[in-house]
This record gives structure tokens, sequence and C-alpha cells, in this order.
């Protein structure tokens, strides 16, 4: 998220909904950036909170998230669907009430070890630089499915 309000000139710094946040506009589109400050397993509340009060409805919240089902690097991007065993889209879908708004997944790679530690360590220096290309992709995603929807998203950054 700090990478996507860096490039969009938001700043994410006001405190409100169990996170950080700021507001802004992506291609004459306003868009609220919100970055939870639970534990990753209870983001829902955040977002949940943000989107009642500004009356978000759930196919306008766009998700980026970490998986670890998929290759280092890659992107998937999905209008709906399961949590897949991530907690914290679980925790999400549980505070919106639909599975069904787009997310941008990115790619960590399987865990060599304990999950945990594999999520929350910190990168080699050769996953950094995968991860910072793959950055630049997820903002490109983020921005196609706020300008062009979620299908056209799919067909440029899926594969």
């Amino acid at each position: 998220l700090d990478y996507l309000a860096g490039k969009w000139g938001i700043s994410v710094s006001k405190t409100k909904f169990q996170g950080l946040w700021g507001q802004g506009e992506v291609d004459g589109r306003k868009v609220v950036l919100l970055k939870p400050l639970t534990y990753m397993n209870l983001s829902g509340e955040a977002v949940g909170e943000a989107t009642r009060f500004y009356k978000i409805p759930a196919d306008h919240v766009i998700v980026i998230s970490d998986d670890i089902s998929l290759p280092l690097g890659k992107l998937r991007v999905r209008g709906s669907g399961s949590a897949g065993g991530h907690n914290g889209l679980k925790n999400i879908i549980a505070h919106l009430g639909t599975d069904a708004f787009p997310r941008v997944k990115v790619g960590v790679g399987a865990p060599e070890h304990d999950i945990v530690d594999w999520v929350i360590g910190p990168f080699t220096a050769n996953e950094r630089k995968v991860i910072d290309g793959v950055l630049d992709r997820a903002l490109g995603a983020a921005e196609c499915i706020i300008t062009d929807g979620v299908s056209a998203a799919q067909n440029r950054y899926n594969g």
C-alpha cells in the first residue's frame, strides 16, 4: 500500500478505521487507501469499518494481499472467490458479508519452513528484487480494476 500511495501521491497518514488511511484520485476517480493496523488476521475489522463509513459496495473494494500458493513474483487478479486459506481474506469476507470483491494476489512462494516466519520474515536480496518488480505490476492491476474493470485487469495481468 505504501508503494501505491507513493506512486499515486496519496498520503496515508490519518488514523481512523483501525488503520492508516488517505484519499485522493486515480484517473479522476475518488479512492480511499487503507492500511489496517490490526493483526493481519483481523484486517476485515478495518475494511468493514471504512466501507460502512463511506458506504462503499464490496465490489468497489480492492484488496491486495500476499499469496503463498503463487510462485514468488507471480500476480493473480480475481473478482471474487474464497479466502484460499488466507486468514486476512477470510476476515475481510466475514466483515463485508461477501467474497465478491476484487483482489490482487502477489505471489510470495511456498514456505521452506514455518509459515508464520515465512510470511512475516524479511525477503532475501534476490527475493526483494523480484518483489520490487512485481509492485509496479500490482499497481497497474489496481489501476486497471479502477479504470477498466476486473475482467480487463485479469486479461492484462494474469498469466
